[in-house]
């Protein structure tokens, strides 16, 4: 058995005993079930996604609803799925479009972000959060839930964190830069990025010249952004620095971005096996040159295809499919969707169903869809697209919260510690139960998650489970269900059984905190 698998598979049993205990269920049954059989009995009125379907749509999506289940099929299964979520121009998102003027502050320049945080108005660092509601409610709306997917991961690639200084001004028009890229060509992606004023701030370049040329950027360009760490020289990141100078930004005026030929340093540059003249003091184009060269080195693309595998098949991919995955990426232009293809295509993916788990926000995310919340536009503070923040916050981590430019960790073991697995099970009860958050927020009633009055308890856990987990109940699942409500299989749970009317969240949480939940 590889690493691999053996970690993915020690992480699940982590999370099914953690969440059991969390749960309150016993470590072992108690006298009255001692012996009992657990064989789970189908009811299947909702027809589900096959295992490999299924396994491909829940990881490029933030879960699987039944909604998207009867898109899944309407477009022919899953692969094909996957292809038209590749072009989101034809993916009709009214759903996710709808939650564009919920706060409005987004939509300001600049200049008027600046003079309303300077003025005390309102801080720059509220207009973040703002900014990370409103990606959290895309994720949870949008019906182009592959481009959401792949925004979140460059975004994290490409990092300029919501919490800091002033790049504030112009992070939401960053992350809609990165959107209209996220599936494109990442030489494309890379100019885009690497020259935005969001960028340049953050990374110390905005004011970088050709008499004090700033490093800092010219650095984690190479170290994060493209060839990685030990891939170069400290001569390297001088040149590196020097082409950047003259992207400019008016700190602390009209904070206009421009171009500043007068700030370029000109004379020859080298950064591996990149040379340039360089001797117009325009140096935009050197500047394109040198970032379209980063883009297609080999060791970008080696780069580039282990995020992609750890993020999208496991925390340790195999040599082979890496380098499978960088030789497309190179021989497609540095095109993004034939490296995906190639992903989700390939033997290690198929195998790799439950060894990726879902973050804190992916957490909260993927609970407001399985449950059916409808979220409405936020009216107060106490508003469930505005509580959902803190939420994340408080399972362990905010979108784009982290603070240094290398990015969020993708790996399970982050997300992984006690601290994180009771977190995420106190608000998994917290809205399962429907109280918090309420304001803004709409929740099914628990009557509605019971389809027949009357059936037996072992048949309503199956059907839970194909509404929140999209897979039939397990022996293990209808066990634990059983225990943490105190019922038995055959019962017969009527709409008006104590269990609707007093312990449904509880048995909805079990579902919720259990290793498939978790998984993505």
């Amino acid at each position: 058995m590889s690493s691999r698998t053996t970690g993915a598979t020690a992480t699940r049993r982590g999370l099914l005993a953690g969440g059991a205990a969390a749960a309150g269920i016993a470590a072992t049954s108690s006298p009255a079930a001692a012996g009992r059989k657990y064989k789970p009995r189908t009811y299947a009125k909702r027809p589900l996604l096959s295992r490999r379907d299924r396994h491909l749509v829940s990881r490029f999506s933030y879960g699987i609803t039944p909604d998207l289940a009867a898109e899944v099929r309407k477009k022919g299964g899953a692969r094909a799925w996957f292809s038209w979520q590749l072009a989101p121009g034809k993916v009709n998102d009214k759903a996710g479009d709808r939650t564009q003027g919920w706060w409005p502050e987004l939509a300001q320049g600049p200049l008027t972000l600046w003079q309303n945080h300077a003025g005390g108005i309102r801080g720059g660092w509220l207009v973040m959060e703002d900014y990370q509601r409103w990606v959290m409610a895309r994720r949870m709306q949008s019906r182009r839930q592959v481009l959401e997917t792949m925004t979140q991961f460059w975004e994290n690639h490409l990092n300029v964190p919501t919490n800091g200084e002033q790049w504030f001004l112009y992070r939401k028009a960053y992350g809609d830069v990165i959107r209209r890229h996220a599936l494109g060509r990442f030489d494309e992606l890379l100019h885009a990025a690497i020259t935005h004023p969001a960028m340049l701030i953050y990374l110390d370049n905005a004011t970088s010249s050709a008499a004090h040329p700033n490093e800092n950027l010219g650095r984690e360009l190479l170290e994060l952004h493209t060839v990685g760490r030990g891939s170069f020289t400290e001569s390297d990141v001088k040149d590196s620095a020097r082409i950047l100078t003259g992207w400019y930004v008016d700190m602390w005026k009209s904070w206009k971005a421009s171009y500043r030929p007068d700030l370029h340093a000109t004379g020859r540059v080298r950064v591996k096996g990149f040379t340039a003249a360089n001797k117009s003091s325009d140096g935009r184009t050197v500047t394109a040159n040198y970032l379209r060269y980063l883009a297609h080195h080999p060791d970008t693309a080696q780069r580039l295809a282990t995020k992609l595998a750890v993020k999208f098949v496991g925390d340790d991919p195999s040599p082979a499919l890496v380098r499978r995955l960088a030789k497309i990426y190179l021989h497609h232009d540095t095109a993004i969707t034939p490296v995906l293809e190639a992903l989700v295509d390939s033997r290690e993916f198929r195998r790799s169903v439950g060894d990726k788990l879902r973050d804190p926000a992916e957490d909260v995310v993927a609970t407001y869809r399985v449950l059916r919340a409808d979220l409405g536009r936020p009216r107060g503070t106490d508003s469930a697209a505005n509580a959902m923040l803190w939420q994340a916050a408080t399972i362990g981590a905010m979108p784009f919260s982290w603070p240094r430019p290398d990015g969020t960790p993708l790996d399970n073991a982050t997300w992984s510690s006690t601290s994180r697995l009771l977190a995420s099970l106190r608000n998994h009860y917290g809205m399962a139960g429907g109280w918090w958050p309420t304001e803004d927020v709409g929740y099914r009633p628990a009557k509605a998650w019971v389809p027949k009055s009357g059936m037996r308890f072992d048949q309503l856990v199956d059907h839970l489970s194909r509404e929140l987990l999209h897979q039939p109940s397990t022996s293990v699942l209808l066990k634990a269900c059983c225990e943490a409500t105190n019922l038995r299989p055959g019962e017969k749970i009527t709409h008006d059984h104590p269990l609707v009317r007093w312990s449904m969240a509880r048995l909805l949480t079990t579902l919720l905190d259990s290793p498939e939940f978790f998984a993505r």
